[in-house]
């Protein structure tokens, strides 16, 4: 085993497209991490939880926003905001939404979470 990997967003392992999403999904070291771009007009209940077939998201999500912004809204009342250079980490039972007209961009890093998000 090499002591140093890379992979590339550019050409992704898995990419995934349900309404206004696109998941690149790359495998580097054993786990995988994702690319999330998400149109404006985004959100979870309307876009992935068709998908997920579940009320709210499941997954857990520990990433970075690289541009865009995105509202969070957690069962438990949380509502956040996200924005460029923050990182995050949201737990299960959420529903989220593109904030303005920009796409949001974030990268994903949780175990599991990248294999799983927006898998049909």
């Amino acid at each position: 085993m090499a002591g140093v990997e890379k992979r590339s967003f550019e050409s992704p392992d898995e990419t995934r497209t349900p309404s206004k999403t696109v998941s690149q999904i790359v495998h580097v070291g054993g786990n995988a991490a994702s690319r999330l771009t998400l149109e404006p007009g985004w959100r979870w209940s309307e876009c992935i939880k068709p998908v997920a077939g579940t009320d709210s998201c499941r997954l857990r999500h520990l990433g970075v926003v690289q541009s865009g912004r995105m509202r969070v809204m957690h069962d438990d009342g949380t509502v956040l905001e996200l924005g460029p250079g923050d990182a995050y980490v949201i737990e299960p039972g959420h529903d989220a939404e593109v904030v303005g007209d920009e796409p949001f961009v974030g990268f994903e890093f949780e175990p599991g979470t990248a294999e799983e998000f927006a898998r049909a």
